[in-house]
């Protein structure tokens, strides 16, 4: 990897100056997030005005408590191509916006990001391009996420670096600022080694991870095959999870652990949500515009190839044909929220979901019922519980998943510990939800026998299997999660065995 910029020199990225420091001076923050995106979105009211606005996610709501205790900053991208703004404050944290071009944003994160990173770390679903102008675009990209990183870091302070898109972050931040503790968190899967090979760059983004004390996967499967790909492509010496990476010109030898940390959802929002009035009578609302029938299913997911949503509409469509179910008993509701749209792959993706939708639709629909409700939009988290509540039955059948948070979000809605979730053992969440039906979504009449299975259902077998996994989910929450990886980070000691 070529030698990055001390915190003090500015990026050679033309049109855009990221924020820097005097050379020896140290930032203000004792603690710092850095992820693609900014912790808040922008939003406009009925007058036109602009404002800020928290972001709703997870990790956000994870870790607002701990930025208010520490006094913490959170480094990112917000959202508006070719505009530079200023630090500024809000929801207790300070905001430290990345700027990136249009030309950044097409080739940083439409083209390596997630035409090179993502298919290569999700099993190569779908075929990876390997390009050198999106290379380079995200080394630059990532060098000025650590300049501006460690131009507001305090003397020792922890810098904690979110997913994919920052893999070069660490290194960079070790060897401009080696006084930070510096953790990583991977929230897709790791790809095995045969596969993780093919990247041209394979090298230089393994000693980018290396860089963090800390390095945390999803599934300890993840931990383990980024340990072999150290092995094989760095030859560094491993024990007990740790690597021991030797000295170089920029930085002394020092030690980098990776763990499995499976991550969780805010359990009591969907729980208090799932108890108000206003959001279980919108359930039954939603059943009754179905027309009630007797089993509702769910699908949600980003409209993603990873996702398996083409194989699960494959499998509701022939147990129509078979008679096994039909639209006057059963309905399934297909969420498919809109992703990526300017990304060739994803517009044709939506084309094959869309006329399966309709081909199965024209088949069996009555002038009464309708077999797929299929629906491309985002919906606020309130519609979201309320659609929890009224399913009988959710579907997650992702081909490969880092964790699939909406698993655990239907499990925690289920307060009376009724319904049931079919899941996709290739989904991190079933390696703790393991009440679940677990499937495999390839095979097509496994999945139609999950799914006649979670139907037909005996009520005390679902209610034994959702109390479990709900009890796992409450007492395993994303603050929880968060909490694990910081004591770990601050201990450096590991946490796991071999």
């Amino acid at each position: 990897m070529e030698p990055v910029l001390s915190a003090a020199q500015p990026s050679t990225t033309p049109g855009v100056t990221p924020p820097a420091a005097p050379e020896g001076q140290f930032g203000d923050f004792d603690f710092i997030v850095v992820s693609n995106r900014l912790a808040v979105d922008r939003v406009v009211d009925e007058h036109g005005e602009s404002a800020w606005r928290r972001s709703p996610g997870g990790l956000v709501t994870a870790l607002a408590p701990v930025m208010a205790k520490a006094d913490g900053a959170w480094v990112g991208w917000h959202g508006a191509p070719d505009e530079t703004l200023e630090p500024f404050d809000e929801s207790n944290m300070r905001l430290v916006p990345v700027p990136l071009s249009a030309e950044e944003v097409e080739l940083y994160y439409e083209g390596f990001s997630n035409a090179t990173l993502w298919p290569l770390y999700h099993d190569v679903i779908a075929s990876p391009e390997f390009h050198r102008t999106w290379w380079d675009s995200y080394r630059r990209v990532n060098e000025r996420f650590a300049v501006a990183t460690a131009s507001v870091a305090a003397e020792g302070a922890t810098v904690w670096v979110q997913d994919y898109q920052l893999q070069l972050v660490p290194k960079m931040l070790r060897e401009a600022r080696p006084d930070l503790k510096i953790g990583f968190f991977n929230h897709i899967p790791f790809p095995p080694l045969e596969i993780y090979a093919q990247l041209p760059w394979r090298r230089q983004v393994i000693e980018g991870l290396l860089g963090a004390d800390l390095i945390g996967f999803q599934r300890p499967s993840d931990a383990s095959n980024f340990l072999r790909c150290v092995r094989r492509f760095k030859g560094y010496t491993i024990k007990s999870q740790q690597v021991y990476v030797p000295a170089d010109e920029a930085t002394p030898a020092y030690v980098s652990r990776a763990e499995a940390f499976p991550i969780s959802i805010d359990t009591a929002s969907i729980t208090e949500l799932a108890h108000r009035p206003d959001v279980i009578e919108r359930s039954r609302e939603i059943r009754r515009e179905l027309g009630d029938p007797q089993h509702i299913l769910l699908g949600v997911d980003r409209l993603d190839y990873t996702k398996g949503i083409g194989h699960r509409l494959k499998a509701y469509g022939e147990l129509l044909e078979d008679g096994a179910i039909t639209v006057e008993d059963a309905a399934l509701i297909q969420v498919a929220s809109p992703s990526r749209e300017r990304v060739e792959q994803y517009r044709l993706l939506r084309e094959d979901i869309e006329g399966a939708v309709g081909r199965i639709n024209g088949t069996h629909d009555t002038m009464k019922n309708t077999a797929i409700r299929y629906l491309h939009h985002s919906y606020p988290v309130e519609e979201m519980v309320a659609l929890y509540l009224a399913a009988d039955v959710m579907l997650v059948t992702a081909l490969r998943d880092g964790m699939n948070l909406v698993a655990k979000e239907y499990v925690a809605a289920r307060t009376g510990n009724t319904g049931m979730l079919v899941l996709s053992e290739f989904a991190g969440a079933a390696d703790t939800l393991r009440q679940a039906i677990l499937v495999n979504p390839h095979d097509i009449d496994g999945l139609k026998a999950a799914i006649v299975s979670a139907i037909s259902m005996p009520k005390v077998e679902a209610m034994r299997r959702m109390r479990l996994m709900r009890r796992q989910v409450v007492q395993n929450d994303v603050e929880r999660w968060s909490q694990a990886f910081l004591n770990a980070l601050q201990s450096g000691s590991p946490t796991h065995g071999d």
